[in-house]
């Protein structure tokens, strides 16, 4: 299927830049496979996905596949997607250093080459839900999962995309703008996406999911991230940059 050109422009952008991501980032987040965000905070700790021994896992928007990795290794069917080829020569490599296996999918998560109901979890930790239009990207996972099945993602909260200021290119202390039209933004190498919190519950109704939980992510006191340029510290600590959507399909 043909991609849409913010696909296109977002594939190019993380083909170019994922050897300097990986570079900046990859410290983080080796040390801590498995956590949500940019802060790091531990899946044990949030406990978003539980256990997921002998289930069938999609990592969408995986990078360098390090939570599939992970996971794989403590029991779960993993499969990867990720737009950028670049991100999954990564992925390639690791996991050969890492002596696991699992099938690894080049493709937008608007438009998944996978059969329907293929999955008990579908999950990412920004990934796709960032660098996707959810509006296509939700009917996806729908028919992805099974009945019952999980969908778990963490994501840039409205409120930071409302206090983004595109002229310093940097998060602000004031609303920038429009909470209810403005649902992507295009610094000129990619665009990302955010929905207001009643789009994204209308969003999951519409798609038959049912939402567990919102879990909105506070950096502990003491909390060190690479992701600075992201959100400071101090502004996380007051206002969440960050959000974990948990819902279940049911139908």
């Amino acid at each position: 299927m043909d991609l849409t050109e913010h696909a296109r422009r977002n594939r190019a952008h993380w083909d170019a830049e994922s050897d300097t991501y990986e570079a900046q980032h990859a410290a983080q987040l080796e040390r801590a496979p498995c956590a949500w965000g940019v802060w790091s905070i531990p899946e044990s700790e949030l406990n978003v996905l539980g256990d997921l021994r002998g289930k069938d896992v999609l990592e969408l928007g995986c990078g360098a596949a390090r939570w599939s990795m992970k996971l794989a290794k403590a029991g779960a069917r993993c499969v990867g997607l990720d737009n950028s080829a670049r991100q999954l020569e990564h992925a390639r490599r690791l996991m050969v250093e890492a002596g696991v296996d699992f099938p690894l999918v080049h493709a937008s998560a608007e438009a998944i080459p996978l059969p329907d109901a293929s999955f008990d979890v579908v999950f990412c930790d920004h990934g796709a839900m960032s660098f996707a239009d959810p509006r296509p990207t939700v009917p996806e996972v729908a028919r992805l999962l099974r009945p019952d099945g999980l969908f778990a993602f963490s994501a840039e909260s409205p409120l930071h995309f409302i206090c983004w200021d595109d002229a310093t290119d940097a998060v602000t202390e004031q609303l920038r703008s429009n909470y209810f039209e403005r649902t992507s933004a295009d610094d000129g190498e990619s665009i990302c996406f955010s929905l207001p919190y009643g789009e994204w519950v209308a969003l999951f109704r519409r798609n038959g999911f049912v939402i567990e939980d919102l879990i909105e992510l506070r950096p502990p006191i003491d909390a060190e991230s690479t992701y600075n340029d992201y959100v400071p510290h101090a502004w996380a600590r007051q206002w969440p940059a960050e959000q974990i959507w948990r819902v279940r399909k049911s139908r």
